[in-house]
């Protein structure tokens, strides 16, 4: 066996060094992606989590049902801002009826449906009691997230955005 020199010593310790700080800048990397902000829906009561999407500030959130008493569609728009509210921009329905506002934002009416815009009203969560029916989907960034009749039934849910825990909650 020969002989290490002095050199090869501390090749091999820069070696060791370098290959421990390339696993903490990984580890570090790892714990970070887990703690990225997520659309969540989940249980109101149990906490249970029936839903995780991940979302970033900006990202426009739909949210479309169907009134429960007047059965026609309505649809709420939101952008997810950098503290992780949904600030509400834009509602669209076809006809006034009980529960429907009159002077949110401004108005405009397109093709027979009604848009108040520019609403810009901060909500921290959406709570709902879902129906398969009348939930119709929830959409983040254009891409479907999920639809009433894929979450529980006579159930009330929480829809908020949260960063998601190293540990998973």
């Amino acid at each position: 066996m020969m002989p290490v020199s002095k050199r090869q010593k501390y090749g091999h310790l820069f070696a060791a060094f370098a290959v421990f700080l390339l696993i903490l800048l990984a580890a570090y990397y790892f714990i970070l992606s887990q703690r990225q902000p997520v659309l969540r829906i989940s249980d109101w009561e149990t906490g249970e989590v029936h839903i995780e999407h991940p979302v970033l500030p900006g990202d426009k959130l739909y949210f479309g049902w169907i009134h429960s008493l007047e059965q026609f569609p309505w649809n709420e728009y939101f952008v997810i801002d950098e503290n992780f509210n949904l600030i509400l921009d834009t509602i669209s329905f076809t006809a006034f009826g009980a529960g429907v506002p009159h002077d949110k934002g401004r108005l405009r009416i397109e093709n027979g449906v009604i848009y108040m815009y520019e609403i810009n009203q901060k909500f921290t969560e959406i709570i709902w009691i879902n129906s398969p029916t009348a939930t119709q989907e929830i959409r983040v960034a254009g891409e479907l997230v999920t639809r009433g009749s894929e979450l529980p039934h006579d159930r009330r849910l929480v829809l908020a955005v949260e960063r998601r825990n190293f540990f998973g909650n």
